[in-house]
């Protein structure tokens, strides 16, 4: 009998209800916080809001079966929650604020079924379209969403009145709120980690309660049980800019989805395959159109799950299952619902600035793997991110347009993201209007093209790009024998494989043709040490008991690896920074100790490069180099 993956073990009923309830708590704030967002933003009435924070979690429950237990081809039979995407609260308040009075949540509704059927149709082929979605969009679309969202918090604050002077104990709620979350953050690691903004919200919620400034009256009010229906707002309408925002919503939301799944996928020891990618975004797409049909909205995998999962050590799907069941019963429970609508709005807004912040530094984290001295990601970055903080900071220019274009300029995530996605196919798609010079050789200071470095040949390769080196050439002619090449992109990727894939006695050869940190640091320009790496507005004027310390580092490093100390010197680099590099590589095996001093060269090879190009195109980058001291 073949012995069943841990994925698909039903564990113990009794290991299987705490394990489910610990991700019922785990997912609970961001599940509720969104609904709760929206429906604030949109000013709906509490009976509304416990209305779509009921649909919301039953709806949740549904997606997370669909995700976690398969049907036909559609879920991905992986442990993963499925929750309401943040990234779509933005859009969301801007087609609700955009609508007419009373067609705010159906013209939702609309937009969300409608990108839930895109999402489903899609999935078979996001593989040819994840090509128009690189790092650079979805970094920056990421980024635009966390920023723009912090406005929605502010809103909860301070009240959506941007000329009022905010009440000070709303103030005192919301700080209160963060630190707690930042506290618990900081002193608790594991599941308690994982639950900081529900005990943020719940420590919060439970002062505001002492002090009289929140009720529970509605509480006993509500019913015990009830269901939602599908189209309880109403018939859904459609609106072509609201459909297109909430497209883009859900080509993100897929691209997070797929990381999701390959991160699930190396925690629970199981090879992702093409097709559990397209099962898995067939849940969001069927997911998503549930979300519209049962009041709820878009959905995706929750990666805080992943974690857990990872902490917990248990793989089954079906513990993710029995969650979802859990979440669709306090779907069906209007008190539950009611005891969250009870959340006074400055905790909320304190909570949800930890939450969309978190979205941005998602953002930011995707564009650091943007090589920004690429003027074409520069352009596409700023503008993009221009343009939706003048939307958002300014958003009465909404008010100047016809009203089908409304949605558009009504949303800074609508507007960046479009603003990303096509100044992307503009630079990185069409056929380019000129040819820019990858490189400009200090030795006459021509200018040479991608294509020109294709066609020259190795004497001409070696030449054109000396300069990443210092006297050493066999890592460029491999480098030259390896191409054509795409893009300086793949160029750069090529430099690194070449060093890294070198031989041990060449490797060693590499790191000796480099100067150790001393000679770096110390090392007169005349002897040429200084002229090509970078130095560290950290450093200062060193002592002569640091230079000595320095000086019996490198000695003892040399003494025992036989080659020097080299490390890449960064400008926020200090004096304490390379002593505590220095320590840890002391203690390396020598085999290890290669490998680390040559990424060391790989890194510097890289900050060469980047300075060639900039070289090579002194106009475009001209502004940024002005801030590159402070990187």
């Amino acid at each position: 009998m073949t012995k069943k993956h841990p994925v698909d073990v039903v564990p113990p009923a009794g290991q299987l209800a705490v394990l489910s309830i610990q991700h019922v708590l785990a997912f609970y704030a961001g599940a509720v916080i969104v609904p709760l967002v929206i429906s604030q933003a949109l000013k709906l009435d509490e009976a509304t809001t416990i209305h779509l924070i009921n649909a919301d979690l039953f709806t949740c429950g549904i997606a997370t079966i669909i995700q976690s237990v398969g049907i036909w081809k559609i879920g991905v039979r992986l442990p993963l929650i499925q929750g309401v995407t943040f990234t779509a609260v933005s859009p969301i308040i801007a087609i609700g604020l955009s609508a007419p009075e009373g067609h705010g949540l159906p013209q939702i509704y609309g937009s969300i079924i409608i990108s839930g059927i895109f999402t489903f149709l899609a999935a078979p082929y996001f593989a040819k379209l994840i090509r128009f979605f690189p790092p650079v969009v979805t970094g920056t679309v990421l980024t635009i969403m966390g920023v723009t969202l912090i406005s929605v918090s502010a809103g909860d604050i301070a009240g959506q009145d941007p000329t009022a002077t905010p009440l000070g104990k709303n103030l005192a709620y919301a700080l209160g709120t963060l630190a707690l979350i930042v506290l618990v953050q900081r002193v608790f690691k594991g599941f308690m980690a994982t639950i900081s903004v529900l005990i943020g919200l719940v420590v919060g919620t439970g002062v505001a309660l002492v002090l009289g400034d929140a009720s529970f009256s509605n509480v006993a009010n509500s019913p015990y049980l009830g269901v939602t229906t599908p189209f309880y707002f109403g018939w859904p309408e459609f609106s072509l800019m609201g459909a297109i925002s909430m497209i883009i919503v859900m080509a993100i939301t897929m691209v997070e989805t797929t990381g999701d799944v390959f991160a699930a996928g190396e925690v629970v020891d199981k090879r992702i395959t093409a097709n559990d990618i397209t099962a898995a975004l067939r849940a969001d797409g069927v997911s998503t159109l549930l979300g519209g049909v049962l009041n709820s909205f878009p959905y995706t995998c929750f990666a805080q799950n992943v974690g857990l999962v990872r902490l917990t050590r248990v793989s089954s799907r079906w513990v993710v299952a029995a969650a979802g069941g859990i979440m669709i019963v306090l779907g069906l429970i209007p008190k539950a619902g009611a005891v969250v609508a009870a959340i006074p709005h400055s905790v909320l807004g304190g909570a949800s600035i930890a939450m969309f912040a978190n979205v941005a530094i998602v953002g930011i984290q995707t564009l650091s793997r943007v090589n920004m001295r690429d003027d074409k990601n520069a352009v596409i970055v700023s503008t993009s991110l221009g343009l939706a903080m003048l939307v958002t900071l300014r958003p009465g220019i909404a008010n100047t347009l016809p009203s089908w274009a409304t949605i558009l300029f009504a949303s800074g995530i609508t507007l960046g993201s479009l603003s990303a996605i096509f100044l992307n196919l503009i630079f990185n798609h069409l056929p380019p209007t000129f040819r820019s010079k990858v490189t400009r050789t200090s030795k006459d200071g021509r200018g040479y093209t991608l294509e020109e470095l294709n066609q020259s040949s190795v004497p001409e390769f070696v030449g054109a790009l000396s300069d990443l080196f210092n006297t050493v050439t066999w890592p460029l002619e491999r480098v030259a024998a390896s191409g054509p090449f795409e893009s300086t992109e793949s160029l750069a990727t090529a430099l690194q494989a070449t060093i890294s894939s070198a031989s041990a006695s060449e490797k060693v050869e590499l790191i000796k043709d480099y100067p150790d940190m001393e000679q770096l640091l110390f090392g007169s320009p005349e002897e040429g040490v200084l002229t090509k790496d970078r130095g560290s507005l950290a450093l200062g004027d060193l002592t002569s008991a640091e230079q000595e310390i320095l000086h019996s580092l490198c000695q003892g490093y040399q003494e025992k690896f036989g080659y020097p100390f080299v490390a890449r010197l960064t400008p926020s680099m200090s004096f304490k920074d390379i002593l505590a590099q220095g320590a840890v590589r002391m203690d390396h095996e020598p085999s290890i100790e290669a490998n680390r001093a040559i990424m060391e060269i790989c890194e510097i090879t890289l900050d060469r490069y980047g300075e060639l190009l900039a070289d090579a195109n002194p106009v475009g980058s001209s502004w940024a180099r002005k801030f590159e001291a402070l990187d």
